[in-house]
């Protein structure tokens, strides 16, 4: 994830170029747009399947069963 950050700003590239072009846009804002969308699938996955948060209603079910 910190990759993901730190080249997503493309402070790494020549100052001042914007050759060449692709299909009109800069590449450097073609890096920048493809590590956004990067950056948010893997954000969304770690929401989605790694972050698990228990509701206080649930832990008290959970301490009750036992």
């Amino acid at each position: 994830m910190g990759l993901l950050i730190i080249f997503n700003a493309p402070w790494y590239l020549p100052e001042g170029s914007i050759e060449p072009m692709i299909f009109g846009i800069p590449y450097w804002a073609l890096i920048s747009l493809l590590l956004s969308l990067l950056l948010s699938a893997y954000l969304s996955w770690v929401c989605l399947t790694q972050w698990n948060v228990i509701e206080e209603e649930e832990a008290n079910n959970e301490e009750e069963g036992d």
